[in-house]
């Protein structure tokens, strides 16, 4: 008898220890993730409110095109002052997550300095991937500060990543799952989740009341479930997965025969200015230039060019491929919904409800992440049919192989078998 009382006050010290050290563990992250989810917002809306004031100036001021070359330079030169050579952006975040490599500090203001650049000067870029390449190097510079263990800084990575992602889109539970899917395709860190929870709901509620305004887009037209959709909408996202494979192909060619044919990096960017400049006078209108949010709503609500997919492909691989900076999310929306907004009528499916499933399924066609992109059409349309969006996001996800816009995105787990692969994405 004695011994189970002995027993039952041993085991009730235990559990008090172990509960000691959760509440411990979750202030810890309570506090830190709370830290960058405010610097994270703070960072996040004013690259957001300096990215809309650059465009709309652009806008406004058509010659200043013409001085792309020359902020391309002032980029490169810019980056070579501050040691980064080789700049390898979003890549060396997600590397940081799963390898002892650290993001520098300084990566920070050279991302948020080039892409502004690239935005003001009618370089075809987008945002998203600056703000993963802030959040990341907040993230790994407050754990150097606070001299956290290899393990936890790779979650402070992830909580940055959450976010300035969320700052600068208004999706918090996308950033959240985003950051934590993105790294290791078929492994997600489930520990992060809390942090990076807390980070985005934080920098959410910060920006919101900083006056920025959530992306959200409005589609009247929807649909019922049924056999007949079902199939269209499996079609629709199996040719968006070739066209997420098209996009990922064009980016990282033109990045590798640049850098081989012109190993001037000044030369380079140079040309790939004058590149998009003459692409802009091919064309004949700047629909291609920047991140291009206003074709986005235009595909959702009435006719674009058939070819503006195709267009977009190219714009953005020459611009970030020759070396400007940016992100590559919104222009893969862009390309979604210009792309659904042509092949939803040949299919039999209003244009701008093809439109809406395209945004969602190419963006996890070129980012492996179908959780996070299910989030993201749910954040983005608040809709009830949002099995079809999840539908298009499973098919895209499958057919567009195991490319990547980041090649340091690991495939962990094939997508067509339960097996353990361990391979970079292509």
């Amino acid at each position: 008898m004695w011994r189970k009382i002995r027993d039952s006050k041993t085991g009730s010290v235990q559990t008090l220890r172990w509960l000691g050290i959760y509440v411990l563990n979750f202030l810890k992250w309570l506090v830190m993730a709370t830290i960058i989810g405010l610097i994270g917002g703070i960072v996040g809306t004013v690259f957001h409110e300096c990215i809309e004031l650059v465009t709309d100036f652009r806008r406004e001021n058509g010659w200043m095109l013409y001085l792309l070359p020359f902020a391309g330079m002032l980029i490169v030169f810019l980056y070579h002052r501050a040691g980064l050579r080789n700049d390898r952006g979003t890549n060396l975040v997600l590397d940081s997550v799963h390898t002892e490599q650290h993001v520098p500090f300084r990566m920070a203001p050279l991302i948020f300095i080039g892409t502004i650049l690239t935005h003001l000067c009618g370089g075809s870029a987008g945002r998203e991937g600056a703000a993963l390449q802030i959040g990341g190097s907040i993230g790994s510079t407050l754990g150097g500060i606070f001299h956290f263990g290899e393990k936890d800084r790779h979650v402070l990575v992830m909580c940055g990543m959450s976010a300035v992602f969320t700052a600068m889109f208004g999706t918090p539970l996308t950033a959240t799952v985003f950051s934590m899917e993105v790294v290791s395709v078929g492994i997600v860190y489930y520990s992060a989740f809390v942090p990076c929870i807390i980070s985005a709901t934080v920098a959410y509620g910060l920006t919101s009341y900083l006056g920025v305004n959530a992306t959200r887009y409005a589609v009247n037209i929807g649909y019922t479930l049924s056999l007949s959709i079902c199939l269209k909408v499996i079609v629709m996202a199996m040719l968006c997965g070739l066209v997420g494979i098209l996009f990922c192909v064009a980016l990282h060619t033109v990045s590798h025969l640049a850098k081989e044919k012109i190993p001037n990096d000044y030369i380079r960017v140079c040309v790939g200015g004058v590149l998009v400049i003459l692409l802009t006078l091919l064309v004949g209108a700047d629909y291609y230039n920047g991140a291009g949010t206003s074709m986005i709503q235009k595909a959702l609500h009435s006719e674009v060019p058939p070819t503006a997919f195709l267009w977009k492909i190219l714009f953005t691989a020459v611009t970030i491929g020759m070396g400007f900076k940016g992100g590559e999310i919104v222009p893969t929306l862009f390309i979604g919904a210009t792309f659904g907004n042509f092949i939803g009528p040949v299919l039999g499916i209003d244009p701008s409800f093809a439109a809406a499933v395209c945004m969602v399924a190419m963006f996890c066609a070129v980012v492996n992440c179908p959780i996070a992109s299910v989030l993201l059409g749910l954040e983005l349309f608040a809709r009830t049919d949002m099995l079809l969006f999840a539908i298009a996001c499973g098919v895209s996800y499958v057919f567009s192989g195991y490319y990547s816009l980041y090649s340091s995105q690991k495939i962990m787990y094939a997508k067509t078998r339960p097996e353990y692969i361990n391979k970079k994405a292509e």
